[in-house]
């Protein structure tokens, strides 16, 4: 089958404000594609549109909500200026906690956004894609779709679940021109840990939301930009899994070699790691 070209043709992205969606948005739009974002952070939308060559859609949408992604689908349909391309379903947040001490609340408001919401958008846009016979899904799960890690069980449960929905999907579209793509990002520098909810520290030893999310940030290996362009290199190559980053190959291979015991390998790993040095101002 053809490889899915996106290059220069037309694309939505959910979670475009910052991070990931965004630096899709940059990568997609300078290579001249038309681009339709969304995102509930209105502000964040705005400036990443404002950085944007081109014919730009925006809407400000909330991704749990499946009637809206209908709404928003409608539009792009009639804003298209040529055939969808892909839709990328990003958007997502956290949640830090451990299971004997878990909010049912906010395990419901992130599997809401990180699973629903991709569900609610595969849902509203595969139909464009199906009547063209051309085009892809592009979902992104996470490394932590590929191995549980404690204290995130919420955020490897909703990115496990992208990830079979996903890979459903694709089966469901064999002998079409329809592809679905999983993406498997590592650590990426974005603002995911900042936003997300901590209700107290995991591990007992007292550190707050922002001195959890600077030790994340310590050990992100790839930039959003750097991420961008894997995906979208890996989306056009037709690879039908994106690994994003070196910790996401690293990942995959404990996951493959040692799939019980890759989280013993990954805490020796850790221990052995030296300080990363602080960046001069």
């Amino acid at each position: 089958m053809p490889r899915p070209r996106i290059t220069g043709r037309p694309v939505m992205i959910t979670g475009a404000a910052s991070g990931i969606g965004r630096g899709l948005a940059h990568r997609l739009a300078r290579l001249g594609s038309p681009v339709a974002i969304a995102d509930v952070d209105e502000a964040g939308l705005k400036a990443t549109a404002a950085a944007l060559p081109g014919r730009v859609l925006t809407r400000v949408m909330d991704v749990r909500d499946a009637a809206d992604q209908l709404r928003f689908a409608d539009e792009v349909r009639e804003w298209l200026p040529a055939p969808l391309a892909a839709v990328f379903n990003n958007a997502g947040v956290a949640v830090a906690s451990s299971v004997l001490d878990a909010s049912v609340e906010d395990d419901d408001w992130l599997h809401d956004i990180n699973f629903h919401g991709v569900v609610n958008g595969t849902r509203a846009f595969l139909p464009i894609l199906v009547a063209q016979d051309d085009g892809v899904i592009v979902n992104t799960s996470s490394v932590f779709g590929l191995v549980g890690m404690p204290f995130q069980s919420a955020y490897c449960a909703s990115k496990f679940a992208v990830r079979g929905f996903t890979d459903a999907l694709r089966q469901e579209l064999r002998g079409t021109g329809v592809r679905a793509v999983n993406v498997h990002p590592g650590g990426i520098t974005t603002n995911i840990a900042r936003n997300a909810r901590v209700r107290k520290d995991p591990l007992g030893l007292g550190r707050t939301r922002d001195e959890m999310a600077a030790q994340f940030e310590a050990v992100t290996m790839t930039s959003p930009e750097k991420a961008a362009a894997i995906i979208h290199r890996g989306v056009e190559s037709g690879k039908a899994r994106v690994l994003v980053g070196p910790d996401a190959y690293m990942f995959d291979a404990l996951a493959r070699i040692a799939p019980t015991r890759y989280y013993d390998v990954i805490a020796r790993i850790q221990s052995r790691l030296p300080a990363r040095p602080k960046e001069s101002a």
